[in-house]
């Protein structure tokens, strides 16, 4: 599927992209242009789509990664009197966490542990003990270890509780199902350079439109003022402020793409294919994953490192990349890990392959252990 030498991405985004994304790129736009903004109209059209939310929700693109969408929502659809709950199972659960109290929304957060996910029944319990609770941030896909949240059952618990969900969707968006028209969710945060295989550089969040009507005021910034950017698109099909041209481009052709692929259905499937052809091929070489299969979204894994005295990551790093393939370092603080994206325009042969570089890089470094250190081993 791709085609140049530039080393393989693995990682959680940016990630690596299809020769067609890349030529996108290659035209200069205005930014006023009438061909621009008939881009942007459709890309807030279609991602709305992918969600199920025609009717009930609008898409506003940001400028910025995907953090920015996730502060933009957050600071826009909490009013300021709110209250959020934060189940933290994971670095951008902790995140949600940091950005709460930079925006100075009152915030209390469950720490799960990372390998622990969030349910129904813990974020139910949670806003039971505390009816000041006025919105859950959830995590769907914590790419810090690869966990996958069972969003519909949250989403159910929040409605049940009458509460408001903001659902960080970054790395689940387009490759796992998300359904607004059945499952009650205030916005899904996503971003281009995931699993739409866009380029980086553009967030989106996709509001229900009667909360977005009513957040103006709410914005800490004017910059991230999602009802402002909305309402001034509605009327000019502009950005307020210089967009990131190309990247849009670039996400228009990888959504063309994602379309004709089948949707979130079939890029799902591929990347789960990508992911169990992973798992069984590093398992082969002896390496374990942190967490269990029940448990473990197909977007990104992590893996114990070596217990072996002779591993060190920079170097096993660089000897992976000068084979090809660009993996990342682990998130988690009570262990040694290593993390390695099974996302963006690769198939189950490129990760066959990976197993295979894997394999040659241990071989070069000396390493008899495999297996994690006896006090690493939680899954």
């Amino acid at each position: 599927m791709i085609k140049g030498n530039d080393p393989i991405l693995l990682t959680p985004g940016p990630l690596t992209t299809s020769l067609e994304t890349k030529q996108a790129m290659l035209r200069d736009w205005g930014s006023w242009d009438e061909s621009f903004n008939a881009i942007t109209t459709s890309i807030c059209k279609d991602v709305v789509e992918v969600v199920n939310g025609k009717g009930s929700h609008v898409c506003v693109p940001l400028q910025g990664s995907g953090t920015f969408a996730v502060e933009a929502a957050l600071a826009n659809l909490v009013p300021r009197d709110g209250k959020v709950l934060v189940p933290n199972n994971g670095a951008y659960c902790a995140r949600i966490a940091k950005i709460l109290k930079y925006l100075g929304r009152e915030h209390s957060v469950i720490d799960l542990g990372e390998d622990r996910q969030s349910t129904a029944a813990i974020v139910e319990g949670a806003i039971k003990m505390d009816p000041r609770i006025t919105h859950v941030a959830q995590v769907h896909c914590e790419t810090g270890t690869g966990i996958l949240n069972p969003l519909p059952e949250i989403a159910a618990a929040c409605a049940r509780q009458g509460k408001g969900l903001i659902v960080d969707a970054m790395s689940s968006f387009g490759a796992v199902d998300i359904d607004v028209s059945k499952h009650p969710i205030d916005a899904v945060v996503g971003a281009s350079g995931k699993c739409i295989e866009g380029a980086p550089g553009m967030g989106f969040v996709i509001a229900r439109k009667e909360i977005l009507e009513g957040s103006q005021g709410n914005s800490h910034s004017l910059a991230m003022d999602l009802h402002d950017q909305w309402t001034y698109m509605q009327k000019t099909t502009q950005w307020r402020f210089t967009p990131p041209t190309h990247v849009v481009a670039a996400f228009r052709s990888a959504l063309d793409q994602f379309k004709a692929e089948g949707g979130t259905a079939a890029r799902g499937a591929r990347y789960r294919r990508n992911c169990d052809t992973l798992i069984e091929g590093m398992t082969a070489l002896g390496l374990r994953t942190f967490l269990p299969r029940a448990v473990q979204a197909p977007v990104i894994v992590t893996f114990h490192a070596p217990g072996d005295p002779a591993y060190e990551f920079k170097s096993f790093y660089e000897k992976v990349r000068a084979r090809g393939y660009i993996l990342y370092p682990g998130k988690l603080t009570r262990v040694e890990t290593f993390r390695v994206g099974c996302i963006g325009a690769i198939d189950f042969n490129e990760m066959r392959n990976v197993a295979s570089a894997v394999a040659e890089t241990l071989k070069e470094m000396g390493i008899k252990q495999v297996s994690p250190a006896k006090a690493a081993v939680t899954a």
